[in-house]
């Protein structure tokens, strides 16, 4: 089969014809979307206003440090856009449009503007507790309905593969042979993590993958949902607000503050249930092993100069040798380290 490279326009418009997706006197506007490192994404605009969005795996990802995933995982999630559709709240995941198993890709409804991205609004000091409530919202909501239909959902989501390859292995694993000093930390959280099939896990559940449209958030990129640790996708979302706090000075009382509420509205959704023993001890964990990965793994954050990289895995090291007991003491904790206070402090 001839290889396709949906970012070419002509490429991607014969297919569509081809395929049948498009009729054959069609020309839809096609658009490529930056900004993922996993996948080839573009926008296609149809002349009937229709919107979509494609998706197609890379097998290897584009990053300095070499980092290879199967391209077959954008089929998890394809089965993701499927099944959030029913367990998310509603008007937060977009609907899925089709499947192409043999190019890898597939294609969603656009979220129709105008929207923001998420991320974009914090980094521009942007931070708004209805957001920041919605973002808890949709998470609880994922983990709660979840774990109520463990029968349907494991024969979908048991297998880890892309998880131990796009989130253990780079953010933890990786990121132990970086910082010695966290190696013990790392390597008893990654078999911890390995031990939990508690809910439905997002495992990338991050403010770059939220869209704000009409002021309700919009869920994007699932090919890492797995059943799993639900504290992952807690630390892992945790870790953009913290390192928001830490890189804008201005605005860090405020993300502090956002952290503290996104765990208190998580938590009164998912406070009753079984799963949700010692839930908030292992996501403090998952937290400081995020907010090193992001300095020293794989994938290190972007608007984080070198020395507040080196800054950040100071303190977060620090932080590992006696963690926070509560979301709470962490978030103090972790901004009084760069307010010169120190990560002793209450």
């Amino acid at each position: 089969m001839t290889s396709l490279d949906i970012e070419q326009a002509e490429q991607l418009i014969a297919y569509l014809r081809e395929a049948g997706h498009i009729r054959a006197s069609e020309t839809p506007a096609i658009t490529v979307l930056g900004g993922g490192v996993s996948n080839r994404t573009v926008l296609v605009e149809r002349e009937d206003g229709e919107a979509w969005v494609l998706k197609q795996a890379l097998a290897k990802l584009r990053v300095k440090v070499d980092w290879f995933s199967p391209p077959e995982r954008v089929h998890r999630e394809a089965d993701g856009l499927r099944w959030l559709d029913v367990l998310a709240p509603a008007g937060t995941i977009t609907p899925l449009v089709f499947e192409d198993f043999d190019h890898h890709l597939i294609a969603m409804q656009a979220v129709p503007p105008p929207h923001q991205n998420w991320k974009q609004m914090l980094l521009a000091g942007h931070v708004e507790q209805d957001h920041v409530v919605q973002f808890a919202t949709l998470l609880g909501t994922i983990h709660a309905t979840s774990a109520t239909r463990m029968g349907e959902l494991r024969p979908v989501f048991s297998d880890r593969g892309y998880f131990e390859s796009l989130r253990l292995e780079p953010y933890y694993g990786y990121t132990a042979t970086q910082a010695p000093a966290a190696t013990r930390f790392l390597t008893t959280l990654i078999e911890e993590t390995r031990s939990h099939a508690d809910t439905i896990v997002h495992g990338d559940y991050s403010p770059k993958n939220i869209l704000v449209h009409d002021d309700r958030l919009i869920l994007l990129d699932h090919e890492v949902i797995h059943i799993g640790d639900p504290g992952f996708d807690l630390g892992f979302s945790m870790t953009h607000l913290l390192s928001k706090a830490h890189h804008l000075p201005e605005a860090r009382a405020e993300f502090r503050d956002a952290t503290r509420l996104y765990w208190e509205r998580y938590w009164n959704i998912v406070k009753t249930s079984d799963w949700a023993v010692n839930l908030e001890e292992r996501a403090v964990r998952h937290t400081l092993a995020c907010l090193l990965a992001r300095v020293r793994g794989r994938s290190p954050l972007e608007y984080l100069g070198e020395e507040e990289r080196t800054r950040q895995a100071g303190v977060v090291v620090e932080l590992m040798q006696s963690p926070p007991a509560t979301i709470d003491r962490l978030a103090e904790r972790f901004t009084n380290a760069f307010e010169g206070t120190g990560v002793h402090d209450a």
